[in-house]
């Protein structure tokens, strides 16, 4: 970039006799012509190189034994350094992905105010392109600054200190039936973690969506192995939050834990 800035003034500073003929601006990345711009110096004030700007993200978030959790889904449509995730709504585009994206239920912006967006494993892994599916150094992170997606480990820990597996859910999600299903047994919410069923975008059926308002699946960052990621899963009819293992294409939603 240095250099490129150095010839681009050079040139504009140029003798006078160059003021109306064309220069050309080439723009380059890793050694790969990216775009290039024929233009007269004359009709250039200045060149600004501008970099996305990344906007704080407000995360409301209670403290459960020790950790603070979002009490929200998460509904970002960028990684935490400004590049885009893309919105998929095809479902044979979706089943198929092996990079990050995210779509709302029934991919109606309606269930992303109540409930969040879900997004693929690997957004949550922040593989945003070829390169970064094998290689970790590459990749981006999901959650805004401050944050990050839990572990399987850290999902552990938060049921663990709520009493376990099979009571943990019902302190975990929202109470009454405005979103839950009915009877949406044990809820009492005592926690304040505010869980609400999202339901989930099944890569196995291409994409199809299910189970709003019965479930509620929210994923960890931690992967079993190179197809399946480990994730939680609340339910209408009993108190139960259980850990679980599925196809990291599958559309899940995404709590966030403190740094």
């Amino acid at each position: 970039m240095k250099h490129f800035y150095l010839l681009v003034c050079l040139v504009l500073l140029g003798t006078a006799h160059a003021q109306t003929t064309n220069d050309t601006i080439f723009f380059w990345k890793a050694g790969v012509m990216l775009a290039k711009r024929s233009i007269k110096p004359i009709d250039l004030d200045s060149i600004t190189f501008k970099r996305p700007v990344v906007l704080p993200v407000t995360m409301p978030s209670v403290t459960i034994c020790a950790q603070v959790w979002t009490t929200r889904n998460l509904e970002v449509t960028t990684y935490s350094d400004g590049t885009p995730i893309p919105e998929v709504t095809d479902p044979t585009a979706w089943a198929n992905l092996t990079t990050g994206a995210w779509c709302y239920y029934n991919n109606d912006s309606a269930n992303g105010t109540t409930y969040g967006k879900l997004y693929n494993w690997y957004a949550v892994a922040g593989i945003y392109d070829v390169a970064s599916l094998t290689n970790v150094a590459l990749r981006k992170i999901l959650a805004p600054t401050g944050w990050h997606v839990p572990t399987d480990a850290e999902w552990t820990t938060l049921t663990t200190c709520l009493g376990g597996e099979i009571v943990a859910g019902g302190k975990m999600k929202e109470s009454g039936t405005t979103h839950w299903n009915h009877p949406n047994t044990n809820a009492t919410n005592t926690s304040g973690f505010t869980s609400l069923p999202g339901g989930s975008c099944d890569s196995s059926s291409s994409g199809s969506f299910y189970y709003v308002g019965y479930y509620g699946y929210w994923w960890s960052s931690t992967e079993l192995n190179t197809s399946y990621g480990w994730f939680r899963t609340l339910y209408y009819y009993n108190g139960y939050a259980t850990r679980d293992n599925f196809s990291k294409r599958n559309g899940y939603s995404v709590r966030c834990l403190r740094d």
